[in-house]
C-alpha cells in the first residue's frame, strides 16, 4: 500500500508525471518497432530457423529484443550495437590517450565521446546487418523473398535504420525521461515477453513443473536483488587539518565496492566469444568439414564442454572488466593526498595492495554469482526436462535496471519532501 500512495504522490507532481508519460510514450514507439517486419524478409522461413536452433545467440538476441529478432522487424537488432560500440569506447578511453583525456574534460569531453560513440554504432549496425543479411540469404529455403542486390540493399538499410533509431530513442529518454534510456528499452523488451513464455510453459507442460518454475523464479530473483544491492563497505579515516581558522577533515567516510561490479557484461562478452566461431562459419556459407562441426558442437554452450569454457570465459571477463572498473592505485593516491588512510593499512603502496586485495575477493564472489545466474537455463532444462526462455541474465537487467530506475525516482521524490520508494 506505501507503494501504491508513493506512486501516487510522484503523479502529483507535474514535473515527474511528465517524465513518466513520456518514458511510457517512448515505450509504445519500441513496442510497435518491434512487430514492423522490415520488407523483403519470408517471416515464416525466419521463424522455422529459429526453432531449429533453439538455446543459441539468436534465441538469445530474441529475448532482449522483446521479439523482434524472431520476425526480421525493423528493431530487430535494437540497442545491440551501440552497447557495444558503448563497450569498444569504455575500453579504448585506457588504450587511447587522448579519449581518456576526453572523458575527464567535463560535459565537453562527454559529448565528443559520444559523438564518436554514434560513429561507431552506424558502422557496426552496418556490419552486423550486412552480415545478418548475407547469412539469412544463404539458409535453406532463403529467408530474403527473393535473393537481388536490391532487396539485400532494401532489407540492410531497414536495420541499420532500425538500430540508430533505437538508440535515439534510448537518449530521449535518459534526457527528458526517467532513468537511464538504453537499459530501459532492454527492461521492456524482456518484460513484454515473460506472460507470452509462462502461457506457453503452462500449456506444453501442465501445472506442476511451470509451478515449481515459477516458485524458482522468485527465489532467484530474491537472489538477485540480495546480490545487485551487495557491496563490501571499507572504512576511511582522515586526519584533521588547519586552514586559517578552520578545520577540515577528521570524519570517517567509507569506499564501497560492489560485490557484482561488472554487472551482466562478462555473461554478454562470454556468449559473445562462444558464438563467434559458428556466426563467422555460417557468414561463409556453413561447413561439411566433420572435425570443424565437432569443434562447433563442443563450443555450444548447452554441450558439457562449452558450458565449462562459458563459465571460464565469464570469470575472466569479470576479472577483466573489475580492473577497468576499480583501480586501487588511483583511490589509493587520491586517498593519500587527501590526508585519508584506511585504519590499520599504511597510506601510498600497502593501500593499494590492500584495495587490490579486497576487490580480488569480492569479484570473485561476484564470478561466481554470475555463474550460477548463466546456467540457470541448463539447469532447468537437465532437471526438469524444459527449455526456459528467459535465463538469469534476462532476471539481473530487469532486477538491476528497476532498482536504478527506483533510486533515480527516489531521488527526485526526496528533493520534493516526499517519502522515497525504496
Amino acid at each position: 500500500m506505501d507503494l501504491f500512495k508513493t506512486l501516487k504522490n510522484a503523479w502529483r507532481v507535474p514535473e515527474l508525471r511528465k517524465k513518466i508519460i513520456f518514458t511510457l510514450w517512448m515505450f509504445l514507439i519500441v513496442r510497435i518497432g518491434a512487430h514492423i517486419t522490415v520488407p523483403g524478409i519470408n517471416t515464416d522461413a525466419v521463424i522455422a530457423m529459429m526453432n531449429q536452433n533453439a538455446g543459441n545467440v539468436l534465441n538469445l538476441m530474441d529475448v532482449i529484443t522483446g521479439g523482434a529478432f524472431k520476425t526480421m522487424a525493423l528493431f530487430a537488432f535494437g540497442v545491440g550495437p551501440y552497447i557495444t560500440a558503448s563497450i569498444i569506447m569504455q575500453l579504448l578511453q585506457i588504450a587511447i590517450t587522448k579519449l581518456e583525456e576526453l572523458a575527464k574534460e567535463g560535459e565537453q569531453g562527454r559529448k565528443k565521446i559520444n559523438k564518436y560513440t554514434r560513429y561507431v554504432t552506424l558502422a557496426l549496425a552496418l556490419i552486423q546487418s550486412s552480415a545478418t543479411t548475407l547469412t539469412l540469404s544463404r539458409q535453406q529455403p532463403s529467408v530474403l523473398v527473393d535473393n537481388t542486390i536490391w532487396t539485400f540493399v532494401v532489407v540492410v538499410i531497414s536495420f541499420v535504420a532500425g538500430s540508430m533509431l533505437v538508440m535515439w530513442i534510448g537518449e530521449q529518454i535518459t534526457q527528458k525521461g526517467i532513468g537511464n534510456g538504453i537499459s530501459l528499452i532492454i527492461f521492456i523488451n524482456i518484460i513484454s515477453r515473460l506472460p507470452q513464455n509462462f502461457i506457453v510453459l503452462f500449456q506444453t507442460h501442465g501445472y506442476l513443473i511451470p509451478t515449481i518454475i515459477v516458485l524458482l523464479f522468485i527465489l532467484v530473483i530474491g537472489f538477485v536483488v540480495l546480490m545487485a544491492q551487495g557491496e563490501r563497505r571499507i572504512a576511511v579515516q582522515y586526519a584533521k587539518r588547519t586552514a586559517g581558522r578552520k578545520v577540515y577533515g577528521g570524519q570517517s567516510q567509507h569506499i564501497p565496492i560492489k560485490v557484482n561490479l561488472a554487472g551482466v557484461l562478462p555473461i554478454i562478452f562470454a556468449m559473445s566469444i562462444m558464438n563467434f566461431p559458428e556466426i563467422v562459419t555460417n557468414l561463409f556459407g556453413g561447413t561439411t568439414n566433420e572435425i570443424w562441426g565437432t569443434v562447433l558442437r563442443f563450443l555450444r554452450w548447452t554441450h558439457p564442454v562449452g558450458t565449462v569454457i562459458y563459465v571460464v570465459l565469464i570469470f575472466a571477463f569479470a576479472f577483466f572488466y573489475s580492473t577497468i572498473a576499480f583501480n586501487p592505485m588511483e583511490i589509493a593516491s587520491n586517498m593519500k593526498k587527501g590526508g585519508g588512510f584506511i585504519p590499520g593499512i599504511r597510506p601510498g603502496k600497502p593501500t593499494s595492495d590492500y584495495l587490490s586485495d579486497v576487490a580480488s575477493r569480492i569479484t570473485l564472489l561476484g564470478a561466481i554469482f554470475l555463474a550460477i545466474l548463466a546456467v540457470i537455463p541448463l539447469v532447468f532444462e537437465y532437471t526438469l526436462n524444459v527449455q526456459v526462455a528467459f535465463s538469469g541474465t534476462s532476471l539481473l537487467i530487469i532486477v538491476g535496471v528497476a532498482l536504478e530506475t527506483l533510486k533515480q525516482m527516489e531521488s527526485q521524490m526526496l528533493m520534493r519532501h516526499y517519502k522515497g520508494f525504496l
